[in-house]
């Protein structure tokens, strides 16, 4: 009996945190003109500014791990993250 007990607790855990987890995710909203200073260099080899680099700054880390997975090739990454010093997260699920 308490087994079955413990299994529902468990299960009912399992439910609640992986609706939070959801809700947090529903939550992020990434818009990729955001990055709008930053176009010409993140799609041709287009000279960079201080504005996009103001630009990446105001991301949040969710929202550019979803660039870099989307759009941002590595080269184009390496080259912003260097002009800005701004180091691009690498622990992008």
């Amino acid at each position: 009996m308490n087994t079955k007990i413990a299994i529902i607790c468990v299960l009912v855990l399992v439910v609640i945190v992986g609706d939070e987890v959801g809700v947090t995710r529903a939550q992020v909203n990434c818009n990729p003109q955001q990055l709008g200073p930053c176009l010409t260099a993140i799609f041709s080899s287009g000279e960079l500014a201080d504005i996009c680099c103001e630009a990446i700054r105001q991301v949040t880390t969710p929202c550019l791990c979803q660039f870099l997975t989307d759009f941002i090739n590595p080269a184009a990454a390496l080259r912003l993250s260097t002009f800005c010093a701004f180091p691009f997260p690498t622990d992008c699920p």
